[in-house]
Order: structure tokens, then C-alpha cells, then sequence
């Protein structure tokens, strides 16, 4: 049984701060929520933030601009059911307009808001009642971590954005540089560093925060997308060398709640405990098996080309344990029907206790010690450092035979088997100039200097014109 970590539903809290700031098409993301009361405990504000990332967003829509957009995965579902707008990212021919876009812009700068609002209240109830000063310094890291993974996922997503200080002065609608937004990432992963405990410093009850293992892991992968091979080698390695961290003897548990908040798990998005919390919405209801014999909807199912891409290399134990194959008996005993609907369904997404519930009842891995390896392997082929030793530990696992002198290529390879269906594919193919080629390989066109990044949402452009918009788009 999973220990009750987290408490993400706070309804009060939620409700407070998402009545008069959720939307931020219609006010200005900087503005104050104000306080009903003002003696609450500062962790309430910082848990609300964690609880942004349990929304409806980061299940179908997340999906979609991650998973469904790349050669992981296709639409999946019904032909006739486009899931909204998600047949237009499985074909590359989303626009300004489409909605899974719009909704995780406003969902990052929900949650950046939600941490700046923490941070500023943090301050005041210290003056005003006072904290512990390791207390307080946890807060502030946990709510600068998860301001600086949203910032991560913006700049990935649209390059150049605004930038929303707590003390902010410039006007919501400027753009600054994306070197700024990532300069504006590693301050606050350092001031988490700084501030927050290691995993294994947390009581049991708090399971599931964010760690100084998990700010270290964050930015190492910050790192790597900027490609400062050193800083990218050396963060990994701190990670690697201060303990705490391992890989799961079984790739096939790696999912599974036996192996939540453990010794890969640097950190993830927390599911239900012994007393019910709140899980992120359907993302598994939406990508369980479909048909009246299966138990979700059936959406972001495996592409022919990542089950090619397994079936090249050998690899069946990350296969078998990304893929549920129609008619298969899975590691629960359930049994798959050959009636439902897809040929695959995405494994990641199972959960052996949800049959279909909106809530989902598992942890989302977000980073994890795999990972870290992988990040240390790409940057050593560019420094000169060893990339064979931390590669093979991810090969060895699934008994795979060691690659005596990797090259990058062979990293990127490794990378989309371990990590499939981890919400990375996409971005690695940009990162890397694979795109074109990748999608074409998979049937669709990359456009180079318009695919690299998605549009910033129409309605943003109309509520703050001074906006200006993507290449291409």
C-alpha cells in the first residue's frame, strides 16, 4: 500500500487561487490573488502548486503535444474520434488555434503564478508570524523547483516567452529571449539546491517533494538542452555520486506502484495514498485499451514505428513493458481482449487498480535515475568523458549487450527506448535536428523553421497584441 503522501487536493486552496487566476487570457498573470486567510500555513500554497500538475491538462493535452506529435505514438482512439484537436498534432497540422496548445500555455503560467504566489506569501508570513528557517527554506525550494519545471516546459515548447517575476515590472505580453528563460531556470534550481533537503531527509509523510536530488537531476536535463556539455556532464555526475539514486533491478516495475518514490524516482507527479488524493485526471482513463471488453478511451496508442524501432535493437523487456499488445495476458493477469478496439496500447499509462476511474491512481515519473545517466552519456561524447560506463548500466538492465564506444547517435537511440512515452520524444527530435527526418520516416512532414517550436496561442495574441508570433506560424 502506498504511503499517503501529498495531499494534492485542497479545495479550498484550489479554489481560492484558480477562481481569479486560472485564466490567462482575461487578466494580467501577475496580479495578486487575494488572500481569504491570511493565517494559513504557508505549504498550503506550495501544495496548491504541486496540484497544478494533477490537472485535466496534463493528461489529454499533455499527451497530445508530446506523445501523440511525435513517431511514439499515434492518435489512436476511434478514426472518427479526433479527440478535439488531437488528429491535428498526430498529422503535424496543428495551428495557433488548437486548443491542447492554448491549454498548456495557460496551464504553465497557472502554475508559475501559483508558485509566485507562494513565494510572496512565504515572505510576508515569515514577517509576520514567523518559521522555522529550514522550513522555510524547503518551501521556497519546492515552489522555485516547480516554477522553474513549468518555465522548462515553456521554453521547450515556444522558445521565447514572458517572464513572470514575483517582483516582474515589464508588462504581461513581452517576450524576452529564451537564453533569458534559461538563465531565469538555473538561478531558481540553484536556490533550490541550495534550500532543499535530500530525498531520504524527508519524513515519510512527505514523500514525494520536491528534493535537492531532484533539482540537481532538473538541471543537468536544463543543461542538456542548452547544450553546455560540461555543466550537463558535471550536474549528472554530482547526482551519480551523491547516493540515494539507482535503477529498479526490473525495467518492467520501473511503472508500476511498487516502485513509486523509489530508488530511481527522482521525482514525480503524486497519485492517491491510503487516503485519497487527487490523481492526474484520466491520464490513464484516456489511454487504457478501448472497446466494451477494454477499460479506457484508447488514445496515444504505440506507432508501428516504435515497435520497429524495439523489434531493430533486440530490446523485447522495454517493449514488452512500454506495449500491451491486443490479446495479451498482462503481469496482473488481466486479460487484454482481442476485441478491443487498437492493436497497442501505451503500458506506462497502466494501472493494475484503475479500471477506467477519472481519477488516476498512479504516479507520473517525471525524472527519473535513468535519465541521468543517459544525460551524462550524450554530454561526454562532447566533453570526452566516459559514455560508455553510465550508457551500458541503462543497456545492462535490459540485457542488452554494451556499446564498447557509444556515439551521440547511439545515445539518442537509447533515449527514445528507455524514456518512450515519458513526455520527451518530441522535444529529443528537435533538440537534435532529427526531426525531419524522424517524422518522415513516420509518414509526416516536419517543416524546418516552423516545427521546432508550436505556436503561441491566437488567444493570446488578441487579448495582448504586442505579442509576437512563432516562425512559420
Amino acid at each position: 500500500m502506498k504511503k499517503n503522501i501529498i495531499k494534492i487536493t485542497l479545495i479550498a486552496v484550489l479554489g481560492l487561487m484558480g477562481s481569479c487566476s486560472d485564466d490567462f487570457l482575461d487578466v494580467d498573470p501577475r496580479e495578486n490573488i487575494e488572500d481569504v486567510d491570511s493565517n494559513l500555513d504557508p505549504e498550503f500554497y506550495v501544495n496548491s502548486t504541486y496540484g497544478s500538475y494533477t490537472e485535466w491538462d496534463f493528461a489529454f493535452s499533455w499527451l497530445g503535444v508530446t506523445e501523440m506529435i511525435s513517431d511514439n505514438a499515434d492518435k489512436g482512439s476511434s478514426p472518427s474520434d479526433a479527440g478535439g484537436d488531437k488528429n491535428l498534432l498526430d498529422a503535424l497540422t496543428h495551428t495557433s488555434t488548437t486548443g491542447s496548445i492554448q491549454a498548456m500555455w495557460t496551464r504553465f503560467y497557472t502554475t508559475i503564478n501559483r508558485a509566485n504566489y507562494a513565494l510572496g506569501y512565504i515572505e510576508n508570513y515569515d514577517e509576520a508570524y514567523g518559521l522555522d528557517a529550514a522550513y522555510k527554506n524547503r518551501l521556497i525550494g519546492e515552489a522555485k523547483f516547480l516554477r522553474a519545471l513549468s518555465y522548462f516546459y515553456l521554453v521547450r515548447m515556444f522558445g521565447d516567452v514572458p517572464l513572470l517575476d514575483i517582483n516582474e515590472s515589464a508588462s504581461w505580453g513581452v517576450r524576452v529571449t529564451k537564453s533569458e528563460i534559461y538563465a531565469y531556470i538555473e538561478a531558481d534550481l540553484q536556490d533550490a539546491i541550495s534550500k532543499l533537503p535530500n530525498k531520504n531527509e524527508y519524513p515519510a509523510e512527505d514523500l514525494g517533494r520536491a528534493t535537492k536530488g531532484a533539482a540537481q537531476g532538473l538541471l543537468a536535463k536544463v543543461f542538456l538542452y542548452e547544450e553546455k556539455w560540461q555543466d550537463a556532464y558535471d550536474m549528472a555526475g554530482t547526482v551519480m555520486s551523491t547516493g540515494g539514486y539507482g535503477l529498479e533491478a526490473d525495467y518492467a516495475t520501473v511503472w508500476r506502484e511498487s516502485t513509486e518514490n523509489g530508488i530511481e524516482s527522482l521525482f514525480e507527479i503524486q497519485a492517491r495514498g491510503e487516503v485519497v488524493a487527487h490523481g492526474v485526471q484520466q491520464y490513464s482513463q484516456t489511454q487504457g485499451a478501448r472497446g466494451t471488453s477494454g477499460w479506457g478511451w484508447g488514445f496515444n496508442t504505440p506507432s508501428q514505428n516504435l515497435l520497429d524501432a524495439f523489434n531493430a535493437e533486440g530490446d523485447n523487456i522495454r517493449r514488452d513493458a512500454t506495449i500491451i499488445f491486443r490479446g495479451e495476458t498482462l503481469w496482473d493477469g488481466r486479460e487484454v481482449s482481442v476485441e478491443v478496439e487498437n492493436p497497442m496500447y501505451n503500458e506506462k499509462a497502466y494501472t493494475s487498480f484503475n479500471s477506467g476511474d477519472g481519477d488516476t491512481d498512479k504516479n507520473i515519473r517525471v525524472i527519473r535515475y535513468a535519465e541521468i545517466l543517459l544525460i551524462r552519456a550524450e554530454a561526454a561524447t562532447y566533453v570526452g568523458g566516459d559514455a560508455a560506463g553510465p550508457l551500458n548500466q541503462v543497456r545492462n538492465r535490459v540485457n542488452l549487450a554494451p556499446i564498447a564506444s557509444p556515439t551521440v547517435q547511439n545515445i539518442w537511440k537509447e533515449r527514445r527506448l528507455e524514456l518512450a512515452f515519458e513526455h520527451d520524444r518530441w522535444f529529443d527530435i528537435v533538440r537534435t535536428g532529427q526531426g525531419q527526418a524522424a517524422m518522415a520516416a513516420d509518414g509526416k512532414t516536419f517543416v524546418v523553421g516552423k516545427h521546432e517550436l508550436f505556436p503561441i496561442p491566437n488567444a493570446q495574441l488578441i487579448q495582448t497584441p504586442n505579442m509576437t508570433q512563432n516562425p512559420g506560424w
